[in-house]
């Protein structure tokens, strides 16, 4: 009887690390290709404004940070840096910097949303013409399926 508990107990810890591995995995193997380097530098060229994604922020953990340079114009966010791997991110604009899933919960509803974010090396997200980014402060990586705070850049 023991040895049939810790047979499928090993295959249930077996399995949860297999789910685990493909929750993590999946982002990266479905990822569109990064923005080359030449269009990143392209938007940075004409950004406004620009911002640091450092991977110090109080809720950034070694599964959820982002680094490297952000650059705002009046119609496009672009990355020149990394985030960890994940699924559903989305990039909000704030009025107010946080670095905290609770300040993010708590001031969500003044947030706007930009758009998705499909890639890891880079990004490119487009600023709809009825978002003007002068309006707020801050860039915002938020993975949506969790709720997990994955890093901030203060832009002005």
């Amino acid at each position: 009887m023991i040895k049939k508990l810790m047979l499928v107990g090993t295959h249930v810890v077996a399995l949860a690390i297999g789910f685990a591995a493909g929750i993590y995995t999946l982002p990266i193997l479905i990822a569109p290709d990064a923005p080359a380097d030449e269009v990143v530098q392209a938007v940075a060229e004409r950004s406004s404004f620009t911002g640091e994604f450092r991977r110090d922020l109080a809720d950034s953990d070694a599964l959820h940070w982002g680094e490297g340079t952000v650059y705002v114009t009046d119609d496009t966010i672009a990355l020149d840096g990394k985030l960890a791997p994940g699924p559903d991110y989305r990039l909000y604009l704030s009025k107010e910097f946080v670095e905290t899933e609770a300040d993010f919960e708590r001031l969500k509803s003044q947030m706007t949303v930009v758009g998705g974010i499909k890639t890891f090396d880079n990004f490119e997200v487009s600023v709809s013409s009825d978002i003007d980014v002068s309006d707020y402060t801050s860039v915002i990586v938020w993975c949506e399926s969790f709720g997990e705070f994955i890093t901030a850049a203060r832009y002005q």
